[in-house]
């Protein structure tokens, strides 16, 4: 599952874009241009998310990509990150538990929700798997991205 965030573009007085994010009122941010924008928009988007996985806060996602004239597209690591969380609080689940089903050192468990950290896709389909959960792939066309 990839996530992606509807972010609004705002031109400035200084010929600069202001962005924000409905579903993220926290994520303020601008781009030079459209392409900028969207880049920086991504940076605050996923730095918004990592500071409420640390807050333990409930995270709003979007709606499949519908009438989104712009959006941020989560990679891939980012995304199965928030899918692992959300499907923690959906079980009502800690992390001390999760690591107590995997056998792992609590530290380990911890990584796995740091956007900043390069968890290795096994390690979120071991976490995912205990839940009794899995990933699964689609391939799509560019275009339809």
């Amino acid at each position: 599952m990839m996530f992606s965030y509807p972010i609004e573009l705002t031109p400035d007085d200084n010929g600069t874009f202001l962005v924000t994010c409905p579903l993220l009122p926290i994520v303020a941010t601008f781009g030079e241009d459209e392409t900028s924008a969207q880049q920086h928009a991504l940076d605050a988007i996923e730095t918004a998310i990592a500071s409420m996985i640390d807050d333990g806060d409930d995270i709003p996602v979007a709606a499949p990509k519908s009438k989104m004239k712009w959006r941020v597209d989560l990679p891939v690591l980012t995304s199965m990150k928030l899918a692992l969380y959300l499907a923690l609080r959906k079980e009502n689940l800690t992390r001390a538990e999760l690591s107590r089903r995997l056998n792992w050192k609590r530290e380990s468990v911890d990584r796995l929700f740091r956007l900043d950290h390069h968890s290795r896709p096994e390690q979120l389909e071991a976490a995912m798997s205990v839940l009794g959960k899995r990933f699964e792939i689609d391939i799509k066309e560019a275009t339809d991205a």
